[in-house]
């Protein structure tokens, strides 16, 4: 990616009395390669141990919606709209349709098997284009229950020319109105008797959870969070996750759990809070260029993000019953676990490496079973 020009002209930004700040950073921005190498490590671990805290130290999945609303922005202010929002939709939707190659037969297998005459869902046909949760048979369930994601990043790339023209006119505002939209959703909606338990209803809120993230991506590549005066910066954050944390003590969810996943309004507001107080830094991570080891590792995961993504969960609910099968605990339990987590981790590497290559197709660049840093 290029430096891009400044985000507001020198004329706008005279006009307003604020001096515009030229976004000089590389597109190719190491902080936020390692932000979403930390992030997605960190969906892995917890998916693996479910551990609520987690949510709290390091709310993966804003960061995430965060750096993907930073990229966006860099590349609308490089071309059309409707080039980008297709460039966006075309790296994304391929490696998910490798892997429906998989689920969607797998189900129809399993629905035929049960009953000849019975007819599939018709959510098998969101596969094509998730602007839903695409289905799939109960048993393949860990395949499925992650796509929300995918499905939310669809909807928010979708939205984006929008978002950011409004937030060029707007940007408070812009910010703030995927949190209203999220409060709307958890009590008018509920008080007027409107089901968002529903296939669009679901993308809804997830999009109204994560959407002030992603706009302050914008605000990242900007520049406007550096230019926030220190204590309206930092006096925001802590607000937001103040009164995410206070929702979520007061108002857990079911069976009385405090993790943020499970309690929409405390994860969009902990979220942002912490989006917010994350984003205004950019560090020069050019060092991280001599730890070899380290710059591969983070330049593999970004070239494979998707597939990472889509095939973690995958990976880790056959690691159980092939544990088993190996008989692995017979060496007691810190042993067991140990050769639990890697044969979770191996099965990914081998789901990275025979479908990874579909993100470079994706992305226009040669096919390669390991991407090296100089080519992701």
């Amino acid at each position: 990616m290029t430096s891009a020009p400044a985000y507001v002209d020198e004329a706008a930004s005279a006009a307003r009395g604020v001096a515009a700040v030229p976004d000089t950073r590389p597109d190719r921005d190491r902080f936020l390669d390692g932000l979403r190498a930390l992030a997605i490590g960190r969906v892995i671990i917890y998916h693996a141990l479910g551990f609520a805290w987690l949510a709290y130290l390091f709310p993966a999945m804003g960061v995430m919606f965060a750096i993907a609303g930073s990229l966006m922005a860099a590349s609308l202010r490089r071309g059309p709209a409707t080039r980008v929002v297709r460039s966006r939709i075309r790296r994304l939707v391929p490696s998910l349709w490798a892997l429906g190659a998989i689920v969607v037969p797998v189900s129809l297998w399993l629905l035929w098997s049960d009953d000849p005459t019975a007819l599939p869902s018709g959510d098998l046909l969101l596969w094509l284009l998730p602007v839903g949760q695409p289905g799939g048979a109960d048993e393949l369930e860990p395949a499925t229950i992650v796509l929300w994601y995918v499905v939310t990043y669809l909807w928010l790339v979708l939205l984006s020319p929008l978002l950011h023209a409004l937030f060029r006119r707007w940007p408070l505002p812009t910010v703030v109105a995927p949190l209203v939209i999220l409060a709307l959703t958890q009590f008018a909606a509920p008080a007027a008797g409107v089901d968002l338990d529903t296939t669009f209803g679901n993308a809804l809120v997830n999009a109204a959870i994560f959407g002030a993230c992603w706009v302050l991506g914008f605000a990242h590549r900007d520049g406007a969070l550096r230019r926030l005066p220190v204590a309206v910066w930092l006096g925001s954050a802590v607000v937001l996750l103040a009164a995410g944390t206070a929702w979520a003590v007061t108002h857990p969810g079911e069976g009385g759990t405090l993790d943020l996943n499970e309690i929409p309004l405390a994860q969009g507001l902990y979220s942002t809070g912490f989006v917010l107080l994350l984003m205004r830094f950019s560090p020069d991570l050019a060092w991280l260029r001599r730890v070899r080891a380290l710059d591969w590792l983070v330049s593999v995961v970004t070239a494979r993000a998707v597939t990472i993504y889509l095939w973690h969960n995958i990976a880790l609910s056959a690691s159980e019953p092939v544990a088993d099968w190996a008989d692995v605990w017979r060496f007691g339990d810190r042993t067991g676990y140990v050769l639990y987590a890697g044969i979770g981790v191996g099965l990914l590497l081998s789901a990275v490496l025979a479908l990874g290559w579909v993100e470079d197709l994706a992305a226009k660049r040669r096919p390669r079973l390991v991407p090296s840093p100089a080519r992701s």
